[in-house]
């Protein structure tokens, strides 16, 4: 079928309309894709779950906790990157790399909550949604624990309500999400 013409505009538009569904179709699947991608990032020491202060940290070892989240974010129809490092620096180059990769980010910036600037500066940059995520009350510790230097800047926290937290925040942040036009 061969549409005649000299109009060269319409015959230029013909020609292309293919290309322009196959970029229209790619763009909706990177947005679907980008959509419901979320990064849990975790702080020095949480690699040890299950070997230190069980009384409060619990006995879920990192391990077990990952597979939970994973469980959760895959019945709920998210997908997560689940992280972990000891470094503040690498912590930042995570965060950083986030903002281009996902649309909400759960932080348990465990040791580095207290005292990193260098962590909330590069969150505040993140401009998405972001939970700051903590097993244990820290409010209910050491008098150093109490002040954190990410709060501020989250969207919301949740505090002291064990490894449950993660899967809490995993639900919370869907929400967030989901409901983030409204």
């Amino acid at each position: 079928f061969l549409i005649k013409t000299d109009n060269f505009v319409l015959s230029s538009i013909i020609f292309n309309l293919p290309f322009i569904f196959i970029f229209i179709f790619f763009f909706i699947v990177y947005k679907w894709s980008m959509s419901n991608k979320i990064i849990i990032i975790n702080g020095p020491n949480l690699n040890l779950l299950g070997e230190r202060e069980q009384s409060q940290y619990g006995l879920d070892t990192f391990e077990q906790l990952k597979e939970k989240c994973l469980t959760k974010s895959k019945e709920i129809g998210l997908k997560i990157n689940f992280t972990q490092s000891n470094l503040e620096g690498e912590i930042v180059n995570i965060i950083q790399e986030a903002r281009k990769e996902y649309k909400g980010m759960i932080i348990n910036a465990a040791g580095f909550t207290h005292t990193s600037v260098a962590i909330r500066d590069a969150l505040s940059l993140f401009k998405k949604p972001l939970i700051e995520l903590h097993i244990s009350n820290i409010y209910k510790r050491e008098e150093f624990r109490h002040k954190s230097l990410i709060s501020d800047i989250a969207t919301g926290g949740i505090f002291g309500l064990g490894t449950e937290g993660y899967i809490l925040a995993i639900i919370s942040i869907q929400k967030i999400i989901e409901n983030e036009n409204r």
